[in-house]
């Protein structure tokens, strides 16, 4: 039996008509013990069909955030609109939301076979599938983890690169103080360059996997940000995004010997954990 918890919406941030960052407080101002990449379930009443509908997102905050969850979430209008995400995106703050405790198996690996994982992590978010990026990032900002860390994230336009404040600011941290105390890059791919509204845009174009594919050198962007050829001793991927996003990425990283965990290696290692929402 579903046991549903109830939580108040303490900050709602419109991006843009469909795409939103929301804040939960539970009820008794407790939150629970997570690990960073893991979702919550939350539900809302849809009176058209006089029940609770309940769906799983991935938070961006992380398990130091005793305050509140904050997802990042997308309006799903095609082929026909979503019933929880429509009540989402009506809802205002102090408006009443349930939820369920966090789970979920996108967290951060820490150990090899023969000890602790220190390879580089690489994130590759599509879309919303940014959200666990972020809490891997200011969780692993705030225990002092001393792994060079690289977020890349995809976007059609400009304006649904959420969290670039943020991200940026954990990049200029480690300029600031230096690699060997913070190791953080940020940077991110427009698919649609072509349009006049990503018209001051310079930076990467394409899919966010595109940051994979090698150039004409035989290096890949990504490949050129970290300096080195990436590969399954030094490197360790984490992906979420819809399933085109995965598979794109996939192509890649397959052919370069990485496996992921539900596809071990016979001694229990593995070098990538993926999670898709389409």
């Amino acid at each position: 039996m579903v046991v549903d918890n109830k939580a108040t919406f303490s900050f709602i941030s419109l991006l843009k008509e469909d795409l939103a960052i929301f804040r939960l407080v539970p009820e008794d101002g407790k939150i629970p013990e997570y690990k960073a990449g893991q979702f919550l379930t939350i539900g809302m009443d849809v009176p058209s069909e006089k029940k609770i509908v309940r769906r799983a997102y991935s938070m961006s905050s992380h398990p130091g955030n005793k305050k509140y969850f904050e997802l990042y979430i997308r309006w799903v209008r095609k082929p026909l609109p979503g019933r929880l995400t429509t009540q989402l995106f009506n809802a205002k703050e102090g408006d009443e939301v349930a939820w369920i405790k966090p789970s979920g198996a996108l967290t951060i690996n820490e150990k090899v076979p023969n000890g602790k994982d220190e390879r580089r992590i690489v994130c590759l978010g599509g879309g919303t599938g940014l959200a666990p990026m972020v809490s891997y990032a200011q969780q692993l900002h705030d225990t002092g983890d001393k792994r060079e860390i690289v977020i890349l994230h995809g976007a059609s336009y400009v304006d649904e690169l959420g969290y670039k404040e943020l991200l940026s600011d954990l990049e200029n941290e480690s300029l600031d103080r230096g690699k060997d105390k913070w190791n953080f890059t940020y940077r991110a791919s427009i698919s649609r360059p072509q349009e006049w509204f990503n018209r001051s845009w310079s930076g990467q174009m394409g899919r966010v996997e595109s940051f994979l594919r090698p150039k004409d050198d035989g290096l890949s962007p990504l490949e050129k940000i970290v300096g080195e050829k990436v590969t399954p001793e030094n490197t360790f991927f984490y992906i979420c995004g819809w399933q085109g996003t995965i598979d794109g990425c996939m192509d890649f990283v397959g052919s370069r010997g990485f496996v992921d965990d539900r596809n071990k290696r016979p001694d229990g290692g593995f070098d990538l954990k993926f999670e898709s929402y389409g």
